[in-house]
């Protein structure tokens, strides 16, 4: 490892050391810190799980709702319709439900993007999908549906959910252990299991 790193390591290391024992010892308080402002953005949200943008500088977020939408956020306006909404495939709450997208690095000119969600059929599974936006109207999705792959999920939580494409245009999937606590099925462990792992799909 570089040694400019370790210093600089070092360096914030001992910095957040000192502001702990100032903290902690009277001689510094949370009166001196710089107050934190929220200016709430949307509201009339149901379980929203992740916020992105397509990258293609539209100035569009896409908010991901747990139970199976992706609503779009558009020059400080909530849009109406929904971006896509899948509700009848998704099996939702807790730790379950639809939760990531993210769009092809080549969007727009590749119109493709993918979703995490969990369902059963009959029993718990997570989802990897492919969809593609409609071509006359870039705020509207096809709900056909691609399925990239699936794996069951052992309990009800723990299920990841994470899609995010790298800069080597690979697409990485947070698999989540599949559950309980403690990962008593040891998936973690097991270069078998695809759960408990980060996987990258071309």
């Amino acid at each position: 490892m570089d040694i400019g790193i370790n210093r600089n390591r070092r360096r914030i290391s001992v910095g957040l050391f000192v502001l702990d024992c100032l903290l902690l010892t009277g001689r510094g308080s949370a009166q001196d810190l710089p107050a934190i402002t929220l200016d709430p953005v949307v509201s009339g949200l149901t379980s929203p799980v992740q916020v992105t943008h397509a990258g293609d500088e539209s100035g569009r977020l896409f908010i991901v709702e747990q139970e199976g939408r992706v609503l779009i956020y558009q020059n400080g306006t909530l849009l109406g319709i929904p971006f896509l909404d899948i509700r009848d495939r998704v099996t939702s709450g807790g730790e379950k439900g639809l939760l990531s997208i993210a769009f092809h690095p080549d969007y727009p000119r590749n119109r493709r993007f993918f979703l995490y969600y969990t369902n059963r059929r009959p029993n718990l599974k997570s989802f990897i999908v492919e969809y593609q936006v409609s071509v006359g109207n870039p705020n509207l999705a096809l709900r056909e549906e691609k399925i990239v792959m699936q794996f069951d999920q052992s309990f009800d939580n723990h299920n990841g959910g994470q899609l995010k494409f790298g800069p080597d245009g690979y697409l990485y999937i947070g698999t989540g252990d599949g559950g309980s606590a403690g990962d008593p099925m040891r998936n973690g462990q097991n270069r078998q299991s695809l759960l408990g792992k980060i996987l990258r799909i071309d």
